[in-house]
């Protein structure tokens, strides 16, 4: 008797595609993730699902800010892969501001938030309002940095990545330190509330660095 889910393991430039029939799921399987100790080793980019749009009614009525993050959370990771050849030829001091600003961010989205550790108790399920905290203050992160440096690129007193970075460490720590929070042990109240300081705390740092 045939089964009724369909497997494919297919090689694509060092990369496979797994892809069961009857969820219309298909994973990219990245042997260079792997080989860099990322796990799930899932490559972003060529993976995709026919259900994306699926939930999207449950999002806008629970979680409305998710769609839009989800949709700028793929156009960083896009852009930092085009930029990365770039990079390869004429280095990253080159680069634009604004291009910096996306390698850096592309490198927390991927380190600290798409790496997974399943054996540790903060990363071994993670509820959605984590998961949207976690990308809301990213992104927040991403598009002050950009608005700052837009817009003082033709002032005496010009923003720019490097001096973000340096007057922000802490908040860039406390950013890479979100996935430590444990559901189960904190709670959601606890976690909710720290995610929206820390969001106010990158508010108030910009507005400190403009003035």
């Amino acid at each position: 008797m045939p089964c009724i889910f369909s497997y494919c393991l297919m090689p694509v430039n060092n990369k496979s595609i797994f892809s069961i029939g009857i969820v219309q799921v298909f994973w990219g399987l990245d042997k260079k993730l792997a080989q860099r100790k990322h796990f799930p080793s899932i490559n972003w980019l060529i993976s995709y699902s026919k259900y994306t749009r699926a939930l999207d009614d449950f999002y806008d009525k629970n979680f409305a800010e998710f769609v839009s993050l989800r949709t700028k959370v793929r156009e960083i990771l896009q852009e930092e892969e085009d930029l990365s050849e770039i990079v390869q030829l004429v280095g990253k001091a080159s680069l634009a501001e604004t291009d910096k600003i996306t390698l850096e961010i592309a490198k927390l989205l991927k380190e600290d938030f798409l790496q997974q550790n399943s054996y540790s108790s903060y990363d071994r399920f993670c509820p959605f309002y984590k998961t949207v905290g976690m990308l809301k203050n990213m992104i927040g992160l991403y598009d002050m940095a950009r608005h700052a440096v837009e817009s003082t690129a033709q002032s005496e007193n010009k923003i720019t990545w490097s001096v973000i970075k340096e007057s922000m460490s802490n908040i860039l720590y406390q950013l890479s330190s979100m996935k430590f929070k444990d559901p189960v042990k904190d709670g959601e109240a606890k976690i909710k509330s720290d995610f929206d300081q820390l969001y106010e705390d990158i508010q108030q740092a910009f507005r400190n660095l403009e003035d």
